[in-house]
């Protein structure tokens, strides 16, 4: 409870967004009604552990950012917690700057940018807090959800996405479209983005092409 307290003072001092649970239940409920960047999670927790919680994610298709922060700390744990789905695990004790370290890094592996204003290319950037993408000057309205179908693109760039995978991140606790809807989505942004940037790559899914 004290380090969770320390914890959220110092990201919020850091300038993030902090939502806090203390039982496995409760961050499970959250997790399937709000979409987050990045999750930090302590593994022996009341309700659900931390292992089982994100294996299950990982099982319905959410791939979040995951930080274990244990005092599990023997190989066989670590193996356990990234064969569960996580992107970094920390031992406890640790200092807060190295939590600061693992969380940037995380945040260029998967394009988390605090502003919403990505460079997609030379000549085009994302404005997500407007849903606009500016294009060699010109400014191209888009709809929330083009947005955030376009930011899972951009956080899992390099990597296939599948029409399901997009469903169960980009829609979460909402009802899930069909799946011509969501492929409307993506030809709507391929005809807004540079050629070649969404690729369709067929019989599977589709991959965003960084730069």
């Amino acid at each position: 409870m004290i380090l969770n307290e320390i914890i959220e003072e110092h990201l919020l001092e850091k300038g993030h967004d902090v939502v806090c649970t203390f039982a496995g239940n409760e961050a499970e409920e959250l997790l399937y009604s709000q979409k987050f960047d990045l999750l930090l999670l302590d593994v022996n927790v009341p309700e659900i552990k931390g292992f089982e919680l994100l294996l299950d994610l990982r099982k319905n298709n959410i791939k979040t950012p995951a930080i274990f922060l244990t005092s599990l700390n023997l190989t066989d744990d670590i193996e356990r917690g990234f064969q569960s789905g996580c992107d970094d695990y920390i031992k406890k004790p640790f200092e807060l700057k190295e939590l600061d370290l693992r969380i940037n890094n995380i945040k260029r592996i998967f394009n988390i940018s605090s502003s919403n204003q990505i460079e997609l290319s030379t000549t085009m950037v994302l404005d997500a807090d407007n849903l606009l993408v500016i294009k060699e000057s010109e400014e191209i309205h888009l709809s929330k959800k083009e947005i955030e179908v376009l930011l899972y693109f951009i956080r899992n760039k390099n990597k296939i996405i599948s029409v399901e995978e997009l469903s169960s991140n980009v829609w979460v606790y909402e009802e899930s479209p069909n799946a011509s809807t969501i492929r409307t989505y993506i030809k709507n942004l391929r005809k807004i983005l540079e050629e070649n940037m969404i690729t369709n790559i067929r019989g599977v899914g589709y991959r965003f092409n960084s730069k």
